[in-house]
Formats: C-alpha cells, sequence, structure tokens
C-alpha cells in the first residue's frame, strides 16, 4: 500500500468546520451592513417623498391665495380661499384643510367647496400638527398675510427628523383700507 504524499492530503474535517464558521461571521457581518444600508435609503427615499409633496402643495397654495379675492380662515386647521374666474387654478371656493389619519399625522387636503374633510384631494402627508394655518388681516400699514407652517416627519417619535417648510404669503388681490 502506497502513502500519501504531502501535496495530495486533503483537508480534516476540522479545517472544513473552521473555514465554515469563518465564512459565515463574515456573510453574517455583510449581510446587517446591506440591511442597514437598505434602511437607510428607504428611510431617505420616505422623507423625500414627504418634504417633495409638502413644497408641491405650498406653490399651489402659494399660487392660489395670489390669486384669491379673499380669504376665509375658519380655524388654524382649515383656510378657504374665494378664486375669481380668471385665476388659472380654477374659479369658486376652494378650501385647503388638515385631516388626522392617525397618532401625530396628519394630511394636508384641497377641496373645492366651503368644506374640506378626506374626501379631498391629499396634497402632502406626515404633518405632525393639524394646526398649519395663521391669517393677519389687512391694517392700514400692511396688507393681509396667509401664514403656512409644514412641519414634516415620516418618523414623530424623532423630532431632530423634522423638517420645517414655512412660508408667509401676502395676499395680492386684497382690498386696500
Amino acid at each position: 500500500m502506497r502513502l500519501p504524499i504531502a501535496s495530495e492530503r486533503a483537508y480534516t474535517l476540522i479545517e472544513m468546520l473552521t473555514v465554515l464558521v469563518i465564512f459565515g461571521t463574515v456573510m453574517t457581518a455583510l449581510m446587517a451592513l446591506f440591511v442597514q444600508g437598505t434602511n437607510a435609503e428607504l428611510d431617505m427615499n420616505n422623507r423625500f417623498q414627504a418634504q417633495q409633496d409638502a413644497r408641491l402643495a405650498l406653490d399651489k397654495i402659494r399660487r392660489e391665495a395670489h390669486c384669491a379675492s379673499a380669504v376665509t380662515v375658519a380655524s388654524t386647521s382649515s383656510v378657504t380661499l374665494s378664486l375669481p374666474a380668471y385665476c388659472p387654478t380654477g374659479n369658486g371656493s376652494v378650501t385647503w384643510c388638515t385631516v388626522s389619519l392617525g397618532t401625530s399625522r396628519y394630511g394636508l387636503y384641497r377641496k373645492t367647496g366651503a368644506t374640506c374633510d378626506s374626501t379631498g384631494i391629499r396634497w402632502a402627508d406626515h404633518l405632525t400638527t393639524a394646526n398649519v394655518f395663521t391669517y393677519a388681516a389687512q391694517s392700514p400699514t400692511s396688507l393681509a398675510k396667509l401664514s403656512v407652517d409644514f412641519p414634516i416627519n415620516v418618523k414623530p417619535s424623532r423630532t431632530v427628523d423634522t423638517y420645517e417648510l414655512k412660508d408667509d404669503i401676502v395676499l395680492r388681490n386684497s382690498l386696500r383700507q
């Protein structure tokens, strides 16, 4: 019987198990990094989408408020704009409001008419408060002004992630005193 040459010697079971344990540990670490990266990208995409929706809603409100002949603020969560026939976004009354979608989560809706609810078109989501509108009436020294404040956060438990979108919209077509 011939003895095996040193170069023909096979791996032992212990060597194979050691390699498998090391390989498994490395793959587990890589998989954890991959999962964390995927979760971070998903979170970033959700925040970006919420911020983009809020910007689009603010642009739409600004366009309509600049064109409006009158503004009626029923509460800090609802504003009705009276649009003349020459407005590019339509005419008649349009109401913007916030509606609760869950705990510390509100949606911004736009509906034709003097009332607003969740049957309107949702323009923004993930607002952290319902009180987003403040109206300053016209005075002898200033024009009427609608202040809008959209605090956006897709994870309300983490206040550090809140994105604040604010604007003061001066009403161009308000009557001078």
